[in-house]
């Protein structure tokens, strides 16, 4: 059996500064870090548009408390306060931290970190590296892992979270190039495992993010928090899906109808194009169902409308959002400065999750707390987005929570010993588990049942919902669940047999979809991304509060905990 002090999952931005966190708070920590891809292909290198600070570099009026105005405003009051206050507190010293160990983030003439404009954001705060800041900020990360002598399994998939008697005590693991199974126990666990965006046919996220952190926690009898705020972002290029960052539009880019017209100004005049996500994503599907769409012939009445760049000329553009214009011209044959990007609204990142409170450590309840585990990132809710995140807040979370949660983990771990575990039980059952879908000889191919139950979520749990929408997507999916017992796999070998672990993470799929179905129809009021067409109104009265969604194979239960409210009175959001 495998042992280490810490073993964290998940080799994004916030299990990354988390280890290095502990490493630094005490070298002796034995810190390992599992990743089911390399950690530098971790979806966290995808981030484009910034990390917002408040660094006054170019609005020196700007404050950490307008910040968090900013961001608790954003979340349409859902966002607990106490949380946000650290993270916006905390936000210009983790940055000027990440600065020091060598992130190259771009600059202005004097020299100073450049800070662009962003979508909710009331001054210009956010700190960025071009269009490609996550990836600027993760390859710093990996490297200083390796420094200060953290273990790396790289390219193992975790199957099981071990729970005994409320206590989490270690991991089951699956290395994906031979099918060796192996039980890891370690005094904590923290998961950074990110988000679930394959729910859906159209999103942001890579192949990996399948919420599988999130499915093994619901397994294991931890509920998950506000699954029903999942945020699409407005401008994923059609038909691929693919994000073009709120950069773009942070630099000056214009939302444009069949008609020419920018349409923000009816939905958003004060904003315009620098709306929160929720409220633009609304706003072009509204543009499309009034036929105000474009067809790929440039006629009106069709699925998506554009993003327009001509206007801020090549020089800007090839300095400023370099990787947007190589995306368009990569992926859709558009030379983005003299032709627009066709764009629609994308699935893009989850404000729901494992809760936590503000040390990262995972809540049993809305009372409780589970021993030796711990989550950060977008696998986790602490809650900082609410309803809705505000761009540039994601990576900043990632960054200051699991900085926070590392420290956290290094203090809590001083005095506790080694969990035991009894490992053949868990190798046996983990076994049986992987024999079962490699033998059963169903009729259903995996590719075929995902693509139905992404279908099912993205046409029932979409940008607009209602009560009828969404229980009929339920009862499919429902069916779906039951088709899983009859899918078989071509592929029998145990050399990086990638169909087996597609199969897994279909299982987690199914479970985060479910969660996220149940969640969304039990809330009956529009808040943030919760976009109800037949309870059109927020409903501070009876659900001011946060979902806490229990898993079981017979079905959802909920429960609700009090938000955190400190300093802003929840009031009507407008912009």
């Amino acid at each position: 059996m495998l042992e280490h002090d810490v073993i964290i999952v998940g080799g994004g931005l916030a299990g990354c500064r988390a280890a290095l966190e502990i490493k630094r708070t005490d070298p002796n920590l034995d810190v390992a870090l599992v990743a089911k891809t390399h950690p530098i292909r971790s979806h966290s290198v995808a981030a484009q548009g910034g990390m917002a600070a408040t660094l006054k570099n170019v609005d020196v009026e700007d404050t950490w408390e307008a910040h968090a105005f900013d961001t608790v405003k954003g979340s349409d009051y859902l966002a607990d306060q106490d949380a946000v206050e650290i993270l916006t507190r905390e936000a210009a010293d983790v940055v000027i931290d990440l600065e020091h160990m060598g992130v190259l983030f771009s600059r202005l003439p004097d020299g100073r970190i450049a800070q662009r404009a962003f979508g909710g954001h009331s001054n210009r705060r956010t700190c960025y590296a071009a269009d490609k800041t996550g990836h600027a900020i993760l390859h710093e990360l990996v490297n200083n892992l390796k420094r200060n002598g953290v273990r790396l399994y790289d390219e193992w998939y975790v199957m099981q979270l071990i729970v005994e008697q409320g206590q989490a005590k270690g991991v089951v693991m699956f290395r994906i190039r031979d099918s060796k199974v192996q039980v890891v126990r370690a005094k904590v666990v923290m998961f950074a495992t990110g988000g679930y965006g394959r729910v859906y046919n159209t999103t942001s996220n890579d192949y990996a993010s399948t919420g599988d952190g999130l499915a093994m926690s619901a397994f294991a009898g931890v509920p998950l928090e506000d699954m029903e705020f999942v945020q699409f972002h407005p401008t994923g290029m059609y038909p691929v899906g693919v994000l073009l960052s709120e950069a773009v539009r942070g630099e000056g880019a214009y939302l444009i109808n069949a008609n020419g017209d920018r349409f923000m100004a009816t939905y958003a005049p004060s904003r315009m194009e620098l709306a929160p996500r929720d409220i633009t994503s609304r706003a072009i599907v509204r543009e499309i169902r009034a036929g105000r769409g474009i067809h790929p012939d440039g006629s009106a009445g069709g699925p998506f409308i554009y993003l327009d760049l001509r206007h801020m000329g090549r020089e800007k553009i090839m300095s400023r959002i370099p990787f947007c214009w190589e995306e368009a011209h990569r992926l859709l044959g558009i030379d983005a400065v003299h032709e627009p990007i066709p764009v629609r609204p994308t699935v893009h990142y989850s404000m729901g999750g494992i809760p936590v409170n503000t040390d990262g450590q995972v809540r049993s309840g809305p009372d409780g707390l589970i021993e030796g585990f711990f989550a950060a990132g977008e696998a986790a809710c602490v809650s900082v987005h609410g309803a809705n995140r505000l761009g540039s807040n994601s990576l900043l979370e990632c960054i200051v929570y699991g900085r926070r949660t590392g420290a956290a983990i290094a203090r809590y771990i001083q005095d506790r010993k080694l969990p035991d575990i009894n490992e053949q039980s868990y190798i046996r059952s983990t076994q049986e588990q992987i024999n079962t879908l490699m033998n059963q000889s169903g009729t259903i191919r995996i590719g075929a049942l995902r693509q139905n139950f992404q279908d099912c979520m993205t046409q029932h749990c979409g940008v607009f919902r209602t009560e009828e929408l969404m229980q009929e997507g339920l009862n499919q999916l429902k069916q779906l669940q039951q088709q899983y017992e009859q899918i078989y796999l071509d592929d029998k070998g145990t050399t990086w047999n990638t169909e087996l672990i597609e199969a897994l993470e279909l299982r987690s799929l199914m479970v985060v979809g479910e969660i996220i179905l149940t969640s969304a129809l039990n809330r009956k009021e529009s808040r943030g991304a919760h976009c109800r067409e037949d309870y059109t109104e927020r409903d501070d009265t009876n659900f001011l509060k946060h979902t806490m969604a229990f898993y079981s194979p017979a079905g959802i239960d909920l429960n609700y905990l009090p938000v955190a409210i400190t300093r802003f009175e929840p009031k009507e959001r407008k912009y």
